[in-house]
């Protein structure tokens, strides 16, 4: 166990300077973004502005010396300040931190939820489908699971906003009702949240329940088959206790061994869905920095994304463990 933190330690490491080497690959950096922005605007181009501007942010040094002031800052929670909010005045950013603010708490919300809503359905459906293999029931999830594997998302959002707004005339955007939306937090704003929740949360877990669906029922059947569930069934052992004890346990790895990339897939793959349905997210916000290159912002976003795959892996291994008694966390 120890060994393997040691290593998650080590792989964040390795994601920290991945995410800031490749978030300034593209051609220019920030301050040719920002003078861009303000040729645009018709508030001039002198480039002493982008020198000025990038000797400030400390583009002028070299990139190992930048990667080592980001990460210092990080080890002493300092996230840094962002120029994606920038005016014409070069002391007018913004820290990641505010700017992130309650969208990193939303979006972690939103994950988990849309995590216990796939799994509460898939896994039902998939011993159902397994059990009662070429039955009616079956071929519609079968059905229904490959629609859900081939419409994405944002099209299931924008089908499902239309549906709302012509038929039942609401508002399916958000997750905030408009008296809710600046206000502080509340039980009343909570319960507004929950209420809005279940919408999203669809959304982004239909291709992902689809998914398990198919993996649940693909090896639960392969797992009825094995001898040693004939041979239970011979003695004359319940069928519920017979699926339940072993096969389902076994079946069931594959999905726990998903979570490692469930969870920042949900986050950094809900762009266009979060987008589509103003859900305030931080997957508008990474694509908006990395457009301009926002080391700060964007190095970050992509570093909590890394961090959770590591954390989400060291969840797997551990309830592996749990599920299946055959996996240890050493070898002996």
């Amino acid at each position: 166990m120890s060994r393997r933190i040691v290593l998650a330690f080590f792989t964040i490491w390795v994601i920290s300077i991945l995410s800031f080497v490749i978030i300034q690959l593209p051609e220019g950096d920030a301050a040719d973004r920002f003078l861009d922005r303000l040729m645009q605007n018709d508030s001039g181009g002198d480039p002493r502005i982008a020198a000025e501007l990038r000797e400030y942010l400390g583009l002028d040094k070299p990139m190992y010396m930048r990667y080592w002031m980001w990460v210092s800052n990080l080890a002493q929670g300092d996230l840094g300040r962002s120029i994606a909010v920038w005016s014409d005045q070069i002391n007018s950013q913004k820290p990641v931190r505010k700017i992130i603010g309650d969208r990193l708490w939303l979006t972690v919300v939103l994950t988990g939820f849309t995590v216990i809503v796939t799994w509460t359905f898939a896994i039902p459906v998939g011993i159902y489908s397994a059990v009662r293999q070429h039955s009616i029931g079956d071929y519609t999830f079968t059905m229904l699971g490959f629609t859900g594997l081939a419409v994405p998302d944002f099209l299931l959002g924008l089908v499902l906003m239309y549906v709302a707004f012509a038929y039942f005339d609401q508002s399916v955007g958000g997750l905030f009702s408009a008296d809710y939306k600046d206000a502080p937090w509340s039980f009343g704003k909570v319960i507004d949240l929950l209420n809005h929740l279940w919408i999203p949360a669809v959304v982004l877990g239909t291709s992902g329940t689809a998914g398990l669906i198919r993996v649940m029922r693909n090896n639960l059947l392969d797992e009825l088959a094995r001898p040693y569930v004939v041979t239970a069934r011979a003695k004359g052992v319940g069928a519920a206790k017979l699926i339940m004890k072993y096969p389902v346990r076994v079946a069931i790895n594959p999905l726990v061994s998903t979570i490692g990339y469930l969870l920042p897939s949900l986050v950094g793959g809900s762009v266009i869905v979060s987008v589509v349905l103003s859900l305030p997210t931080l997957g508008p916000i990474l694509l908006d920095a990395i457009l301009i290159e926002d080391t700060q912002l964007a190095g970050f976003i992509v570093l909590m994304l890394g961090i959770l795959t590591v954390i989400g892996t060291l969840i797997s291994d551990i309830l592996l463990a749990v599920v299946d008694p055959r996996i240890k966390f050493s070898a002996h």
